[in-house]
């Protein structure tokens, strides 16, 4: 069996060369340890972050996007409260229920088909507000890019983060693939999240480049108070900081984020349009980011995985009985020599 350039993940992918160039510069010599004592690697990174942000934030560099989140959200509750998301959010499905385990509190997941959330579904959770049998949400969380490959707007993000500050709620954004949906958006990280009110980041870039490293953003400083000991106590206070927070200094410089994820965006656009050529298969959501879900017939998958790995999203589309929604990932290395070759196989194999 060969097997070629995934499309299973942006996480099969390798590190730039950008970056890997900057790990290896930085592993010269000693550098003070856990960012501590004014270590100018850490510290040139989060000035990065402030000058993109604004100067009214707190970072914390930690080791991967499942800490990123469940620290990041845990800051702002308490075991009796509860978090809100998409059924299908990656706090939800992907974490191995590390939230409940860590924060000790409920999840309340709402079914969407865009994986999108929106103030009116949330509303129904306010019944449990003061009823001591019930669970308290205290945090909305959304992720940006989804687990559908949709955007939220900025102005969807402002209607969102205003809904749940006046319900007495923080709002947090999942975001894994957030260069992503800047580019798609063609707008700013400042403009995209600061500004509409969001309270707390997950800032990836594993998916887009990196070698490993997320950033907990407080984008109101006041929220992060104590939250170096809670990332202490979540094992996540990376000994060797500069290695992570070197990674994120070179991403944020020079738009290395945007040339990566305008790449992967673009492929993806690329992808979908050689797939809409064939009629037994179906683009189901709109493609804004890096993302292309398909509904697929089986046999034709069965093919396509002996030289291609990629996900079957949806075992059982409704109104499908012989295609499986798949969903193919491009990344920052995909090429359109890639794009060809895969549409290549489905041209061959196609019934």
């Amino acid at each position: 069996m060969s097997i070629n350039k995934s499309f299973a993940s942006d996480n099969w992918s390798g590190v730039c060369p950008e970056v890997m160039e900057t790990l290896t510069r930085v592993n010269a010599g000693h550098n003070p340890a856990y960012g501590e004592l004014e270590d100018p690697v850490t510290g040139a990174a989060i000035e990065k972050f402030k000058n993109i942000f604004g100067e009214q934030i707190a970072v914390f560099f930690v080791y991967n996007g499942t800490a990123a989140n469940v620290l990041g959200v845990s800051q702002l509750m308490r075991s009796y409260h509860a978090v809100v998301s998409a059924a299908t959010a990656h706090l939800n499905e992907d974490e191995c229920a590390a939230p409940e385990k860590f924060m000790g509190s409920k999840i309340l997941e709402i079914q969407t088909e865009d994986g999108k959330i929106r103030p009116a579904q949330v509303e129904p959770f306010f019944k449990s507000f003061g009823f001591q049998h019930h669970a308290q949400p205290k945090v909305i969380s959304i992720s940006q890019v989804t687990e559908m490959g949709t955007v939220y707007t900025a102005e969807e993000i402002r209607v969102l983060a205003a809904f749940a500050h006046a319900n007495g709620l923080y709002l947090h954004v999942d975001g894994a693939r957030i260069a992503n949906a800047v580019v798609a958006l063609n707008t700013g990280f400042k403009s995209l999240l600061t500004d509409t009110g969001v309270d707390v980041l997950s800032f990836g870039g594993t998916k887009n480049g990196l070698m490993f490293g997320e950033t907990v953003v407080f984008l109101k400083k006041e929220l992060s108070k104590d939250f170096e000991y809670l990332r202490k106590q979540g094992m996540q206070l990376h000994s060797k900081m500069r290695y992570i927070a070197a990674q994120f200094d070179r991403y944020l410089t020079d738009d290395l984020w945007k040339k990566n994820a305008l790449t992967a965006n673009g492929m993806a656009r690329k992808l979908a349009a050689a797939l809409q050529l064939f009629p037994q298969l179906k683009i189901t959501q709109e493609v804004r980011a890096n993302g292309v879900f398909v509904l697929m017939p089986v046999e034709l998958i069965s093919h396509l995985q002996k030289h291609y790995f990629f996900h079957v999203w949806n075992e059982s589309p409704a109104g499908e009985s012989r295609r499986k929604e798949v969903r193919l990932m491009c990344s920052w290395d995909t090429t359109e020599e890639d794009i060809r070759a895969f549409a290549g196989l489905v041209k061959q194999f196609a019934q």
